[in-house]
């Protein structure tokens, strides 16, 4: 059955099919002509084969590179005018350098690893130096080197015991 209807689809097609090719919009139809009518062709332009012989200007020379798909170079800044001033001259002679002064203390070398909080309000900070535990409070010496200046909620403050040296240890560690 749908063979039959194939056959027909393509019968009728071929029926609606037009026979001759529909005329283009660039062929010019004239206003009178009638459809079965001979066309008659537009006029043609004379050829002029003298102007083959005549002579033609040489191409000029430039840089132009007709393969080469780069912007236009932009042209030279003007120069820049000359101006003459006379050299600022320091007056003061070099000073002499100053010697540096003593370096820093080493880092404290201590972790701070926690806060212990009495009944009484007291704060305690619990400190490492990796191998034992300690503790101190406010203005207390520990290891005999180093004091205890502020303890805060994260942080510990602490100096060497002459006052040099002043570090902010965070409660992660150094």
């Amino acid at each position: 059955m749908s063979g039959g209807a194939i056959a027909v689809l393509a019968v009728v097609m071929w029926a609606m099919w037009p026979s001759s090719p529909a005329p283009s919009a660039s062929t010019p139809q004239t206003s009178g002509a009638q459809p079965g009518a001979p066309r008659t062709p537009p006029p043609v332009a004379p050829v002029k084969l003298d102007s083959l012989s005549s002579e033609r200007q040489e191409p000029a020379d430039s840089n132009r590179n007709p393969f080469r798909y780069q912007p236009k170079a932009p042209p030279p800044p003007p120069p820049r005018p000359v101006t003459t001033t006379t050299p600022i001259v320091d007056s003061e002679p070099p000073k002499p350098a100053v010697p540096p002064g003593p370096p820093p203390p080493p880092p404290i070398p201590l972790k701070f690893i926690g806060i212990l909080e009495r009944a009484n309000g007291v704060k305690w900070a619990v400190l490492s130096d990796g191998k034992t535990p300690m503790h101190g409070r406010d203005g207390d010496i520990v290891m005999g080197q180093y004091r205890i200046v502020k303890i805060g909620t994260e942080s510990i403050e602490m100096t060497y015991v002459d006052g040099r040296g002043r570090q902010v240890i965070r409660l992660t560690g150094q």
